[in-house]
């Protein structure tokens, strides 16, 4: 089944932001990529603004529903590290180049209150992921442990960029098995 326009929209849109930029990508560079003409975007989204806000929801909904799908399957005392492996396959697949909502954050922190909150609320929701997961495995009780894993997840983010895919993901995992082991023989 085809996608429908506004999916085609949300899709090019994304690409192109990613890529190249919130304020450097312009509505006629979006269009003319989707091969629709600005009304048929502004049929779907009221402005620039609304297609961004956009974009960093549906983006945020499949990141969310990976990590999800991860930690439900997990065996027993295994869903933190599931969730770091699901948000693993996410930098392989889908964020080569850094975390979109950082670049948000950073893009709309003076010109949009909106898209800057909707980015920090997406990496709160990421830090409840983590502390959902860390309870489920029986970890909760070390207060910072789920802040820390964020951290280090984070911190992949951009080390991605800097180290390369491979580099990262394993340094990532080797500071979160141990801040997993460390919690865990603290509660043995």
């Amino acid at each position: 089944m085809p996608a429908s326009k506004r999916d085609h929209l949300l899709a090019t849109a994304e690409c192109l932001f990613y890529e190249q930029g919130f304020h450097a990508t312009g509505i006629d560079r979006i269009v003319a990529a989707a091969g629709v003409v600005r009304m048929t975007l502004y049929n779907h989204f009221a402005s620039k603004e609304a297609l961004v806000a956009a974009v960093l929801q549906t983006r945020h909904a499949r990141f969310i529903a990976s990590l999800d799908a991860a930690t439900a399957v997990a065996p027993p005392g295994q869903a933190t590290r599931a969730l770091v492996d699901a948000h693993g396959r996410w930098l392989e697949h889908s964020s080569q180049h850094g975390c979109i909502m950082v670049k948000a954050m950073g893009e709309f922190a003076e010109h949009s209150t909106e898209v800057h909150a909707l980015a920090i609320s997406a990496k709160r929701d990421l830090l409840a992921r983590i502390e959902t997961a860390v309870a489920r495995d029986g970890l909760d009780h070390h207060a910072d442990l789920a802040r820390r894993l964020f951290v280090v997840l984070e911190g992949s983010n951009t080390a991605v960029v800097l180290l390369g895919m491979q580099p990262a993901l394993s340094d990532t995992r080797a500071v979160v098995d141990a801040l997993l082991n460390a919690a865990r023989s603290v509660s043995s």
